[in-house]
């Protein structure tokens, strides 16, 4: 497949495990970028460690599309993905590229926004894929202003909830293996890691020439 593309950029992801595949790629007459790691966790229904309930917070549908563009865009702006590692990337499109991700899952109705008292304080936003048995958080955050009071416990509160009321039987989510902060809190909650990804974007060497 990589042979036969003419894409400037082939992004491949595959179970770290085959630790020599990557040798392999760098023999495909293309410049290959390790370009970090995915990191999957998981959560049975019915077993997170939530949090006391809050009189002050409450979950909602999402809010319009310019307030989940604001919340992705204040969430997200420093989060270091995988398009990092590549010079030709322009990183502002991949925060846009989350905010259209987001949006789209609004649309589906596969997004919970967190609030304080005042139904316009918005504090965080989950999106999710929610077909079959499991749901996937596909974003998650708190707002910058409001991290560091244990207000995304209360996120995940609100998934499983969700994914309980459907019939579901778990929770997964993802995140770049260096993003150490939120896996603390999964594990917390009560997730378990289940399987490591590596990413590697395979660029035409001549778009790197000087």
């Amino acid at each position: 497949m990589v042979l036969e593309s003419s894409a400037d950029v082939v992004v491949l992801r595959y179970p770290a495990e085959h630790v020599g595949w990557f040798a392999e790629l760098t023999a495909l007459g293309r410049t290959a970028v390790l370009a970090d790691s995915l990191v999957y966790w998981q959560l049975r229904v019915g077993e997170g460690r939530a949090p006391e309930p809050s009189r002050d917070l409450r979950t909602t549908a999402a809010p319009g599309p310019d307030a989940v563009r604001a919340l992705v865009s204040d969430i997200f702006a420093a989060y270091g993905n995988h398009y990092l590692a590549n010079p030709l990337f322009d990183i502002g499109r991949a925060l846009t590229g989350y905010q259209e991700w987001a949006m789209k899952s609004a649309a589906d109705g596969g997004c919970l926004a967190l609030r304080g008292l005042d139904t316009e304080n918005l504090l965080g936003l989950a999106t999710l894929d929610q077909e079959g048995p499991r749901t996937e958080i596909l974003l998650a955050g708190v707002v910058s202003q409001a991290q560091g009071r244990g207000l995304y416990s209360h996120l995940l509160k609100a998934v499983e909830d969700r994914t309980l009321a459907r019939g579901g039987t778990g929770v997964v989510i993802s995140t770049q293996g260096h993003n150490t902060r939120v896996q603390r809190a999964w594990a917390r909650y009560g997730f378990e890691p289940v399987q490591t990804f590596l990413t590697v974007h395979l660029i035409q060497s001549r778009l790197l020439d000087g």
